[in-house]
């Protein structure tokens, strides 16, 4: 399955009945009247997230929702039918974008949440609502409502507990096949990864998601390479593990390449807790490791730890300070009112 995770959509809802206008003509009835039913009201467009989908390829091949229209009032007081919705299935996080792509309409990020994106008409009045003391034979109807037309966006932003961050070759691919049943392209060369990738991580019976997306580089917020189209994916994850190649010659310079990018893509991304990792330890001599370690710690100020994702060194314990940074959004949120009421015998 291709993955996409921005599409275009055009909807519209239905547009309502017309309401009848008509009289009783039966033969025995000794006063008729009016009996104009009701136009029915038209469908809505409505979008619904479900479980099981991780990308919005279904609509690159429908683009186009029209809900059906009402049905036109009928005489002997028949309403018209009403126009079936129109049901838009999409992923758990996307986000429903207005057509200038920036005002959000809604962020689904719910199993089962539902969103009415555009409401049916309703449908308009038979003659028989018009019929008062002084006007028996009421000759008007009124047209049903027209459906609204819009442009939308869909914009998906995957849920994570962790994100991995880091240039091209830094080792990303490698570390979450190694700790999880993902199994993401790896090769010696950059942009290996295309689309961003998730995996399921078990650490001392505990399990999270780890996302990994493509790898930034120097002047990604600017459209080089991948560009930071994917960085929105990682927006909703508790923490970030930023992987730094520890066999390259400037690994201070690389570190602060990643963090310069994520602050010129939000300051959202800057606020969130960050594990510094040296990647590919098992590749450096003591001495050099040392070093490389020092300087990056000097460069970001913050501890930087080690691991090697061939060898699993040291990825027990990076998964752990992973836990740590993740387990407090796991904890389960008390009712305000809960916490609020006197104690109960």
């Amino acid at each position: 399955m291709k993955f996409l995770d921005l599409a275009k959509v055009y909807i519209r809802s239905g547009g309502g009945g017309a309401g009848c206008a008509s009289f009783r003509r039966e033969k025995f009835v000794e006063y008729g009247g009016p009996d104009g039913g009701d136009g029915g009201r038209g469908g809505d467009v409505i979008v619904e997230t479900v479980e099981g989908l991780n990308t919005l390829i279904d609509f690159r091949y429908q683009q186009h929702f029209f809900a059906k229209s009402g049905q036109h009032g009928m005489g002997s007081q028949m309403t018209g039918r009403s126009g079936d919705d129109v049901i838009l299935r999409v992923p758990v996080g996307t986000e429903i974008l207005d057509e200038d792509e920036e005002t959000v309409i809604a962020d689904m990020t719910e199993p089962g949440q539902r969103v009415v994106l555009a409401k049916g008409g309703n449908g308009g009045w038979g003659n028989l609502h018009f019929k008062t003391s002084t006007n028996r034979s009421p000759r008007n109807a009124n047209p049903g409502q027209p459906g609204v037309e819009r442009t939308i966006w869909l914009r998906l932003k995957l849920i994570a507990d962790g994100g991995l961050v880091g240039l091209p070759n830094a080792g990303k691919s490698t570390f979450l096949a190694a700790v999880s049943n993902a199994r993401p392209k790896i090769a010696d060369y950059p942009f290996t990864t295309l689309h961003p990738n998730l995996g399921v991580v078990g650490v001392d019976g505990r399990e999270f998601v780890m996302a990994d997306i493509p790898g930034l580089i120097e002047g990604a917020h600017e459209g080089r390479g991948i560009g930071d189209r994917f960085l929105g994916h990682i927006e909703r994850c508790s923490v970030l593990l930023h992987l730094i190649d520890g066999t390259s010659e400037d690994v201070a310079g690389d570190a602060r390449t990643i963090l310069n990018e994520l602050a010129a893509y939000s300051p959202v991304l800057m606020e969130k807790p960050r594990v510094t990792v040296l990647n590919k330890v098992d590749a450096i001599d003591d001495e050099t490791l040392a070093e490389r370690r020092a300087a990056v710690e000097a460069e970001l100020g913050t501890p930087v730890m080690l691991m090697s994702g061939v060898s699993r060194t040291g990825v027990t314990e990076v998964l752990r300070a992973l836990w740590t940074q993740i387990e407090p959004s796991r904890a389960p949120q008390k009712d305000q009112d809960e916490e609020d009421a006197p104690w109960q015998p």
